[in-house]
């Protein structure tokens, strides 16, 4: 899995801060600006209170670019579910595979045979697959064969309450491993550029706040992103 953010909105806290001033305030544009320019110390706090209050549209306003190589289809359904993003993936119609590259997942790996087994699937997948277009069947159907495990390649752009969004849900433990995986790479890149606002991100429990939202099928153990 490779994940890399290619690009963000200049000076996100600061298009925050200043989108939500605006609601509170009788003061132009200009005059927003400048204040904003002038008291740039404040601007972190002032995140902060808007976390406080739960006044989450004005994240709306930056967005993150990420490129994502190595993730499985499988993980790609899942990351498309999320719906207020922007999205494109290499397409299966039109990109011929010479070499089949997939993901094994963990628990398979970790037994020689069932990984033999699974190897050895693949193999007879990507063989078949390339018999399929030897005898001009198109890609576009040629590719009905391939597994949920094929690696895919995507970029990705969410706007800041959508990510918030996201890790909340696939940071998560319980959310399925690679996808998790996947959430992690990203949070951690994300905090890198705008710690005021994804420090405090990833599932509810977080920090170790006693609440999670899976109630019975919970965990039991709070997330920390350096573990």
């Amino acid at each position: 899995m490779y994940v890399e953010l290619l690009n963000h909105t200049p000076n996100p806290e600061k298009a925050i801060a200043m989108a939500a001033k605006l609601c509170y305030s009788p003061a132009k544009i200009k005059e927003l600006k400048k204040d904003i320019d002038i008291d740039n110390s404040k601007v972190k706090s002032f995140i902060h209170k808007l976390f406080q209050m739960g006044h989450f549209s004005p994240f709306e306003h930056i967005s993150f670019t990420f490129g994502i190589e190595g993730i499985s289809r499988t993980t790609s359904h899942q990351l498309v579910r999320h719906r207020i993003a922007s999205y494109s993936q290499q397409s299966q119609r039109y990109v011929e595979y010479e070499h089949l590259d997939y993901v094994v997942p963990p628990k398979i790996s970790e037994n020689k045979e069932l990984k033999n087994a699974f190897i050895t699937m693949m193999k007879k997948i990507q063989e078949t697959y390339r018999y399929f277009l030897k005898n001009e069947i198109a890609t576009e159907d040629a590719r009905y064969i391939l597994p949920n495990a094929t690696c895919t390649k995507i970029i990705v752009t969410m706007n800041a309450r959508s990510l918030l969004h996201f890790f909340e849900l696939r940071c998560c433990y319980r959310a399925q491993w690679e996808i998790q995986k996947l959430a992690c790479e990203m949070l951690m890149l994300v905090t890198n550029i705008t710690p005021s606002i994804f420090e405090k991100a990833g599932p509810k429990c977080v920090d170790g706040i006693d609440y999670c939202p899976e109630g019975s099928m919970s965990c039991g153990n709070p997330f920390n992103l350096n573990v």
